[in-house]
């Protein structure tokens, strides 16, 4: 069962950055991912075509 918890920003940011995390805007269109993407965040599009796929111990980021 997932757990869900809030982290910082600098905890998210070491997490992509150590490849132990993976960014993602949940925004639902693309246009608003482009106005307010974070640097190595991916669009829920994406992640939505990924997910079965993921590494299941890498920390999933949702902003």
């Amino acid at each position: 069962m997932a757990s869900y918890k809030s982290i910082t920003a600098a905890e998210a940011h070491q997490l992509v950055a150590d490849g132990n995390g993976l960014l993602v805007c949940a925004y639902d269109s693309d246009e608003k991912f482009s106005k307010f993407q974070l640097e190595g965040a991916i669009p829920l599009s994406d992640y939505q075509k990924r997910v079965s796929r993921l590494d299941k111990s890498q920390t999933i980021i949702f902003y």
